[in-house]
């Protein structure tokens, strides 16, 4: 199998694994708060790697550098996860999962300007029309007609997590050709817990799962797992592929979660915020041609 065709069916699984991991996490952020959402589908994401390191007996072995980057790389992804999480909790799942494509715009755009990764025209149209989809999908129409210039709740937070993530795979990309996949993951994961118990306790952020029932702890387990299984998945791809290719198409999360969103919660969007999704959509496939 091509290096090209692999990296295409890996960023399509982390695609997948992140639209169920961000649907669910929408859910799960509304009924417990976005921090304890994260921290604990991050700890059950973690655990599922350990294991993964033990099976296939994982030599850990790093540079300095490398540490150093995983440090910075993990503090990056809570950064974007917390404001991802946060949008989720206070918005429309759909419009802000739309929104969230915007961090395919910053890996590229960062791809090409200090890693040498390079666009074809096709693909400068793509990352256009995800950000004038994104845009689209993410304005309160309603009340810009009423003259007030508004976002639909939820949506700055979406763009700033937007651009951690971005900044992410960058970085992301550099570590995992460096020590390869699954140790990069694992780094990063134990760098996440490590920030965002930190932040959980000077920002005196809510931890514990005291009466929470079962079913929600199974699904905060799963998105663990699913979560890890992506992020693995789209390492792997970067440590053998490129980002400017293997990024869009995992990007294209958001048909998954909006789906899902539409199919379970009954989400509602405007016809023009529709077409913002639909555009943004298209403009992830777009890219990855």
């Amino acid at each position: 199998m091509s290096t090209t065709i692999l990296s295409i069916l890996l960023g399509i699984g982390g695609m997948f694994g992140w639209g169920i991991y961000d649907f669910l996490g929408g859910v799960i952020a509304k009924q417990i708060g976005s921090f304890r959402s994260l921290f604990w589908s991050q700890l059950a994401g973690l655990i599922s790697i350990l294991l993964l390191a033990i099976v296939f007996k994982l030599s850990v072995n790093a540079p300095v550098l490398v540490i150093v980057l995983s440090i910075i790389a993990a503090i990056l992804y809570s950064a974007g996860y917390l404001f991802f999480f946060k949008g989720f909790e206070i918005g429309n799942i759909s419009i802000i999962a739309a929104t969230m494509n915007l961090w395919a715009v910053f890996t590229i755009l960062l791809a090409f300007m200090f890693m040498g990764q390079r666009l074809s025209v096709l693909q400068t149209i793509g990352v256009l029309m995800i950000i004038f989809g994104a845009a689209f999908a993410s304005l309160n129409w309603g009340e810009i007609r009423n003259q007030r210039f508004k976002l639909s709740a939820g949506v700055r937070e979406a763009v700033f997590g937007a651009f951690f993530f971005g900044i992410f795979w960058n970085v992301s990309e550099i570590i995992s050709e460096k020590i390869g996949w699954l140790l990069t993951t694992l780094f990063i994961k134990l760098g996440i817990i490590l920030f965002l118990s930190a932040f959980g306790f000077f920002a005196k952020q809510e931890i514990v799962l005291a009466k929470i029932s079962k079913k929600t702890k199974y699904v905060i387990l799963l998105m663990g797992v699913v979560e890890a299984g992506a992020v693995a998945l789209v390492n792997y791809g970067l440590a053998i592929g490129d980002a400017i290719l293997i990024t869009p198409i995992a990007s294209a999360l958001s048909v998954v979660t909006i789906l899902l969103a539409i199919i379970f919660l009954k989400d509602k969007i405007t016809k023009i915020q529709g077409f913002g999704i639909v555009v943004a959509i298209a403009g992830i496939i777009v890219t990855a041609l």
